[in-house]
C-alpha cells in the first residue's frame, strides 16, 4: 500500500460538497502534476555538479557515468566555464528471413555553465574524468587566496 497526498479542499470552498473535495482534488492533480509545468523538461536531464573551494583553488565535480572523456566539451569564454555533452546512438535489429525488425535511436545533451570569479587563472585549468566523475581543478590566483592571519605589535 502507498501514500499518495492529495490536496484537501476545505468544505467552504468545495464545489462538490456532496463529495468532500474528492472530484476537484483529482482534476487537481492531473493539470497541476509538476511534471506537466515544463514540457522541455522530458528527455533532458541535467547531470549533478559539486564545487568545491579550497585555498588554492575550486574543484568542480560533474556525475557523468557511463561516458568516455572524448564526450565531453569544456569551454572557457569571458570567464564562463562550459561543460556540454551529446550523445546519438540508433540500434537496428531484424530477423534474416525478415519477418520482424525494430530500430530504436536515443539521444542524450546537456550543458552546463558557471560564471568564473575574476580571480581564478584561466590559463591553468585542468580537467579528468574518472570513474564517472568529471573534475575540473580551476586554480586560484596567488594575490587572490588567503594570507595566513599575522599579528602585528602595537609600538
Amino acid at each position: 500500500m502507498s501514500l499518495v497526498k492529495r490536496n484537501q479542499a476545505s468544505p467552504s470552498t468545495s464545489l462538490w460538497r456532496p463529495m468532500d473535495g474528492w472530484l476537484p482534488s483529482i482534476f487537481e492533480d492531473l493539470f497541476n502534476d509538476s511534471r506537466l509545468a515544463d514540457v522541455s523538461t522530458f528527455g533532458s536531464t541535467l547531470p549533478a555538479v559539486n564545487i568545491k573551494e579550497t585555498a588554492d583553488d575550486f574543484l568542480v565535480e560533474v556525475a557523468v557515468p557511463g561516458k568516455k572523456k572524448e564526450d565531453f566539451n569544456i569551454e572557457l569564454d569571458q570567464n564562463v566555464l562550459t561543460i556540454s555533452s551529446e550523445e546519438k546512438s540508433e540500434n537496428e535489429e531484424s530477423s534474416d528471413d525478415g519477418r520482424y525488425s525494430r530500430k530504436e535511436f536515443n539521444y542524450t545533451a546537456f550543458k552546463r555553465a558557471f560564471t568564473l570569479p575574476e580571480t581564478v587563472e584561466q590559463e591553468k585549468i585542468k580537467a579528468t574524468y574518472d570513474n564517472g566523475v568529471l573534475s575540473i581543478q580551476v586554480p586560484k590566483r596567488e594575490e587572490s587566496k588567503q594570507k595566513p592571519k599575522r599579528m602585528i605589535a602595537v609600538s
